[in-house]
């Protein structure tokens, strides 16, 4: 006991012995506090508060003795369950196929991975209606459907699955690369079958991993804003029934309290996934496998999960396809001539949210990205009073459904001290503190593979935790950094549960811009926008990867 608040009192000296890192930690915990902790308690705080500042629980008692809240909860828990179920059986699919089988069409899986990332939230849910709506290619001019309904639990599932299971993938083909393939070597010089082995040795090993992906999609289920916007029909999530008590009802009070509940559900998903099952791992390697996997050639085997991966990267193609696509043709579902109407009535309406989303998010870029490499490095390398709040609060916003981070600066930037409403100031902050966290996660992974001792070398020589952090800890880390750049950059451009709170006359974004574009029944204008959004994105991405790898740094989006 005594040992230890020594250490922790000679950690505390040194820190104040440093100005620099002292102002740092200082500056980073108020940054915290003021643009994730503040907005979230303000959205707490007023679900519980009248009028007259009195405490009540009636907001909670109000939303909540309504039959549709009590349907709209069912329908969000319903939904992130089943939507986490296959998309995890999907992704193992997926994963499986990358680490153990030798099937063609790898690369596709790469691509699918990126897709999600670069496009805007809902795009396949736009896709999907353009192919199964009532005006859709398949069901009406080729089945000849003209009542189909595509809207509801199952299209919003649908569309969920095909836009979350990467992230499925991306946790658990991680997990699988890693497995020695010694013990599945030993297991069938014993005489076991592959099933067996399968069952024995593979699926314990990466337990941890497959219920940290189940948690991760329920994340995104239940935040999931846009398509439960675009696609959800009469079948109504939390994240969306928050915005529209919010702003269509005109009853901030009772969105409070739904933004409560929904933020409960996400907090207490991430704490199970962060805290208990993703400490947890049963991979018994340290590093990379002692040699090759020998891949799985049995026809058996390879030919029904190949048709089956084959099948649903086709499909994800084609919707992907449809929106450059629909932005050319006259009139979706019935008349397919070739125009540039669409893209004429973009230019008529103006540039600007086009001009706003790009110059806001290429701002936020390097604010998220030096921010995020700091509070890697204090989280890894520094030992101070509060780094493991630090580190929970910064990963926190991960986890934030942008409907209650969305509110939150509503309420919190709405009065003094700080009135940033209305302005560009508060489109970047949120930005940046949505997109922290993957830049944090990738600088933590990086730092933890270098010897500390470099920057340990530096400081004895005389080098204060400034000079160490940008002469020797950025160098280090710097393809981390920039990876975590480009992702900040996609993720800004692609925003809309929190920022659709945010826009104003003043600032329009692209993504609002889109989706009050399909909510009118313009599909082909919709698909303009968001090929120009995926056009921009395509573009920065490329040149900043190109430059960055003249002077030899490699970035991927799918490392962040």
């Amino acid at each position: 006991m005594k040992n230890s608040f020594r250490t922790e009192l000679d950690d505390a000296k040194k820190i104040f012995r440093d100005p620099i890192l002292l102002s740092t930690i200082i500056l980073v915990i108020l940054s915290l506090l003021i643009f994730i902790v503040w907005p979230l308690y303000d959205v707490f705080k007023e679900s519980f508060l009248t009028q007259d500042g009195s405490i009540t629980l009636k907001y909670y008692k109000e939303v909540l003795s309504q039959t549709e809240t009590r349907k709209v909860l069912g329908n969000t828990l319903i939904l992130g369950i089943f939507v986490s179920l296959i998309s995890t059986v999907i992704g193992f699919l997926f994963a499986y196929a990358d680490a153990y089988i030798n099937i063609k069409f790898k690369k596709l899986f790469n691509i699918l991975t990126i897709l999600p990332i670069v496009s805007p939230p809902f795009a396949l849910a736009m896709s999907f209606i353009m192919l199964f709506g009532q005006r859709g290619f398949v069901t009406y001019n080729l089945l000849h459907i003209k009542d189909a309904n595509v809207y509801g639990f199952w299209g919003l599932a649908i569309v969920q699955i095909l836009t979350f299971f990467p992230v499925a993938y991306l946790v658990l083909a991680g997990l699988l690369h890693q497995i020695d393939p010694s013990y599945e070597e030993a297991a069938r010089n014993l005489g076991a079958t592959r099933g067996y082995i399968f069952r024995t040795v593979v699926l314990p090993l990466v337990k941890p991993g497959i219920a940290n992906a189940f948690l991760l999609v329920f994340i995104q289920s239940v935040a999931d804003f846009g398509n439960a916007m675009v696609i959800g029909g009469n079948f109504t999530t939390l994240a969306a029934k928050t915005y529209l008590q919010a702003m269509g009802n005109y009853d901030l009070k009772g969105g409070t309290a739904l933004a409560t509940i929904l933020l409960t559900i996400s907090i207490v998903m991430f704490v199970l996934q962060k805290y208990w099952v993703g400490n947890k791992s049963y991979v018994t390697v340290t590093g990379k496998p002692s040699r090759q996997r020998d891949y799985i050639t049995e026809k058996s085997i390879i030919i029904p999960v190949q048709i089956a991966c084959l099948l649903i990267c086709v499909f994800i193609m084609i919707l992907y396809i449809l929106i450059p696509y629909g932005s050319f043709v006259n009139l979706w579902g019935i008349d397919y001539t070739p125009t540039l109407k669409h893209y004429n009535y973009i230019m008529g309406l103006g540039l600007k949210p086009i001009i706003d989303t790009t110059i806001l998010s290429l701002i936020s870029m390097p604010i998220t990205g030096v921010l995020g490499m700091v509070i890697a490095f204090l989280i890894v390398r520094k030992k101070f009073l509060g780094r493991r709040a630090v580190e929970f609060i910064s990963m926190l916003s991960m986890a934030v459904p942008g409907t209650a981070i969305g509110m939150g600066y509503i309420l919190a930037y709405n009065k003094e001290p700080l009135i940033l409403t209305g302005t560009s100031i508060i489109i970047i902050l949120a930005f940046v503190f949505r997109s922290m966290p993957v830049g944090i996660r990738s600088g933590v992974a990086s730092l933890q593979q270098i010897d500390p001792a470099i920057e340990e070398a530096a400081q004895d020589l005389g080098a204060n935790s400034f000079k160490v952090f940008t002469s020797v800890t950025i160098p280090l880390i710097k393809s981390a950094f920039f990876s975590g750049l480009v992702y900040s950059f996609v993720r800004s451009m692609t925003a809309v549960s929190a920022v659709i709170f945010l826009v104003s006359a003043q600032y329009n974004l692209l993504t609002v811009t889109i989706m009050s574009q399909v909510d009118v029944g313009r599909l082909g204008v919709a698909a303009g926008y968001s090929t120009i959004l995926i056009v921009i994105v395509l573009v920065v991405v490329g040149v900043m990867k190109f430059l960055l790898s003249k002077i030899g740094i490699t970035t991927s989006t799918r490392e962040a």
